[in-house]
């Protein structure tokens, strides 16, 4: 058994969201114990992986919670269970397509300054070093 700290060190979420999902219904089989402390199962850390993962591409609280709640209804909900994971795939290949594209962006302004900085060159597309005195006055 876990302590919330324990799954916060092994799973990389801060304790302070671990207790904001439980507070949300994420996690509907974690006990406590006498103290009343949460104490999650390896069951449990199974939970916190799958929420890891439906959040860290976006999937809204709510919709998390209904794939939850279908998982607790059982096998009779695994065609609407595959198209919210199916969905979230989709939209996670797609925000890994937009960071693609970002490291271009940036690989390109690295090489850019790169060459500005090892040819002593004055950065050209830097507005400010076309204005006049005056104009850059803050």
């Amino acid at each position: 058994m876990y302590t919330i700290k324990e799954v916060a060190e092994k799973m990389a979420v801060s304790e302070h969201t671990l207790r904001f999902w439980a507070k949300s219904g994420f996690f509907p089989f974690v006990k406590r114990n006498e103290n009343n402390i949460r104490q999650f199962s390896e069951n449990d850390l199974n939970w916190v992986r799958i929420v890891k993962c439906l959040r860290s591409v976006g999937t809204e609280t709510k919709a998390i919670k209904r794939y939850i709640d279908l998982c607790i209804i059982g096998d009779s909900t695994i065609q609407e269970r595959y198209e919210i994971i199916k969905n979230t795939k989709k939209k996670a290949l797609q925000q890994m397509e937009d960071l693609k594209k970002q490291l271009e962006l940036l690989d390109y302004k690295e090489a850019f300054y790169k060459n500005l900085i090892k040819n002593n060159l004055k950065d050209s597309w830097n507005p400010m070093n076309s204005m006049k005195p005056e104009e850059a006055a803050v």
